[in-house]
């Protein structure tokens, strides 16, 4: 099993969105950056995903997920109405993926990204890094997960 972060836009798509969607279950598509595709690609079914909210005043980790469904073309790509197109994208060759999310847990708080960064044992953390910062899906170490869920 490997651990994820994916992160999300709550004017775009919150993390209580979840709680209208059959079974808890949506798709995590318009990722439009390759190291983030890749990303998505190399995730597997049960694979454990922090759900982090970006660009609001309270950023930060906002609950759990897991992966339902393996990587498949995002038709978003494909779709010349979405804020998510690219006409680049091929049906025969995709260029862009999703994958399926279930929400496992909202937790009680945030988990603020300053919070976070005074954590000693998450200082090597990928969302901690410059990179990290902007990477809209990233990995998470085991030993990263078992922190954060500690405090969420």
């Amino acid at each position: 099993m490997a651990f994820w972060l994916v992160k999300t836009e709550p004017h775009v798509f919150a993390i209580q969105d979840f709680l209208r969607m059959p079974d808890r279950v949506s798709g995590w598509d318009g990722v439009r950056n390759y190291q983030a595709r890749n990303n998505l690609r190399a995730m597997s079914l049960g694979d454990e995903v922090f759900l982090y909210h970006s660009n609001v005043k309270e950023r930060g980790i906002v609950g759990l997920a897991t992966v339902v469904r393996e990587a498949y073309p995002d038709e978003t790509a494909l779709d010349p109405g979405s804020a998510s197109f690219d006409p680049r994208s091929d049906r025969a060759n995709p260029r862009w993926y999703q994958v399926d999310l279930q929400l496992v847990e909202i937790f009680p708080r945030v988990l603020e990204l300053g919070f976070l960064k005074t954590v000693p044992e998450l200082a090597s953390m990928v969302l901690l890094s410059k990179a990290g910062q902007r990477l809209s899906v990233q990995p998470v170490t085991g030993e990263e997960f078992r922190i954060i869920r500690g405090l969420g």
